[in-house]
């Protein structure tokens, strides 16, 4: 059977248009983007403080310490920012143990990137103890490497997680493909100057110049994000 996807050597005078693939992982590979508000509203309602919906938008997708310490301001509550991080690290924890649904289509296209031989990534603000966690159910040899979000200076929205992905890969950002599904993740990919897929998880995402938006990983395919490279240059 001849493959319709093009091979990931193929080059245009400047190189190969598409040299690695770095996937964010909360919301974009697994289903875990509400998980995270859930353990929220239950270790501050066990504070005593009750959290407002409306701030769920301006917690997703970001650093535990920025969404931690939003919300400690925002209550009030009488606790450090140290032993917040425990709690909420620990309540996902439980909850991924109990269930960890894939989001549709990343078991295919994670599969697909390593049939072909695409070096992957997974980049996520999430610490190292809850990666590792995801990683059992989500498959460590899909990815040559991971960034944490505890094992960088500055995560996302700051591009130094996605740079060193790279970096590590051996990768010019520019010819690095990206799959995100929140703001935070999009400004991150972005300020690094990699071309970004957005598959929005919560809150809208507009498409605009090196961002494209997809309803879901369905639409990503390895022959759709070639084109992209593509079209890109």
């Amino acid at each position: 059977m001849t493959s319709t996807v093009p091979a990931l050597g193929t080059r245009t005078a400047e190189g190969p248009a598409l040299e690695a693939v770095l996937l964010d992982m909360d919301g974009t590979l697994v289903d875990t983007e509400g998980f995270w508000w859930d353990v929220e509203v239950e270790v501050f309602a066990g504070l005593g403080h009750t959290l407002d919906d409306a701030w769920r938008h301006v917690v997703v997708g970001g650093p535990m310490s920025r969404s931690a310490g939003f919300l400690i301001d925002a209550t009030g509550a009488d606790i450090t920012l140290a032993e917040l991080a425990v709690l909420l690290n620990e309540g996902f924890e439980d909850r991924i143990d109990r269930t960890l649904p894939l989001m549709p289509g990343a078991a295919r296209l994670l599969a697909e990137l390593s049939a072909h031989g695409v070096p992957t990534a997974l980049v996520s603000a999430s610490h190292r103890r809850v990666i590792d966690r995801v990683l059992t159910s989500l498959g460590p040899q899909y990815f040559a490497l991971t960034v944490a979000g505890d094992e960088v200076a500055r995560t996302k929205p700051h591009p130094e997680p996605y740079l060193l992905a790279a970096s590590g890969l051996g990768a010019d950002p520019a010819r690095c493909a990206v799959v995100e599904d929140t703001a935070t993740g999009v400004a991150a990919a972005e300020a690094a100057g990699c071309h970004v897929v957005a598959v929005p998880s919560v809150a809208p995402i507009d498409p605009a110049t090196r961002r494209t938006v997809v309803t879901s990983l369905e639409e990503v395919t390895l022959a759709f994000l070639h084109g992209l490279m593509t079209e890109m240059r």
